[in-house]
């Protein structure tokens, strides 16, 4: 199994890179390429996916790893 590493962006979106299956609430299985971004603000009209909305909604979040 290889690596996957997940980004946090500030006031953005996780990017996941490498190799994953992304599943719905219904077992339904996204089509997806080895590089994603999800969205965290709530705003995007491609959830689960970033169109990159957050820039103008305001989205505010930069936790730091502890």
């Amino acid at each position: 199994m290889s690596k996957v590493k997940i980004t946090k962006y500030d006031e953005g979106p996780f990017v996941i890179q490498g190799s994953v299956e992304l599943v719905d609430g219904a077992g339904q299985v996204f089509t997806t390429g080895d590089s994603i971004a999800l969205c965290r603000c709530g705003h995007s009209q491609t959830q689960p996916f970033c169109d990159g909305t957050h820039k103008t909604k305001g989205f505010k979040e930069n936790t730091i790893a502890r």
